[in-house]
């Protein structure tokens, strides 16, 4: 599939998923979860690292709720690619040298099996960052988590399905939906 060709059957995929939080409900669990931030974070000029690319809309949600001083960088890495399913972690780009010494907010979209948070909390601390404490948009329903079991910080609780919208994506797609939804028919 070139770049300019759209996978087959994701206008199905779209149409049939079923919403699990329409964007008033997102938009109220991020201010929720932004004022437990501030009461936790405000003082410690903290530098917010979002995870790209999921982490990209929570990111920019927060930084917009969050009413002192900070700064913002990033990190990326992945393990879905155009997968459905988690495979082998592939670090594109890792924390900068910028953490030694902080307090670090990482932001992702959500939490699912905890291992790619665990890779960002654990590569923190290995730069010497002073604190590392963690936010998600979602916290999926797993039983059993194999990495960071629980955030700090998390604006919903949804079940364990496939999600797509603010962030997170269907196949590369599907990041700007308006709402967070569950995949029922995937392509």
């Amino acid at each position: 599939m070139s770049d300019k060709q759209i996978p087959a059957g994701l206008e199905n995929v779209r149409r049939d998923a079923r919403c699990l939080a329409d964007k008033a409900t997102v938009e109220a669990a991020c201010d929720r979860m932004a004022v437990e931030i501030t009461e936790k974070l405000s003082p410690a000029n903290p530098l917010l690292l979002g995870v790209m690319n999921g982490g990209l809309v929570p990111l920019a949600m927060l930084m917009m709720r969050l009413e002192f001083p900070l700064q913002v960088d990033y990190t990326h890495l992945t393990r879905y690619g155009l997968r459905t399913t988690g495979g082998e972690l592939r670090w594109i780009r890792r924390p900068p040298a910028a953490v030694k010494d902080r307090t670090i907010l990482v932001i992702d979209d959500l939490l699912d099996h905890g291992i790619t948070l665990q890779a960002v909390v654990d590569a923190c601390h290995e730069l010497g960052a002073a604190e590392v404490f963690t936010a998600v948009l979602i916290t999926k329903q797993v039983e059993d988590r194999a990495g960071l079991q629980a955030t700090d910080f998390s604006a919903l609780t949804l079940p364990d399905d496939y999600l797509f919208g603010y962030g997170m994506d269907y196949q590369t797609y599907l990041r700007n939906s308006p709402g967070i939804f569950a995949v029922t028919t995937p392509s």
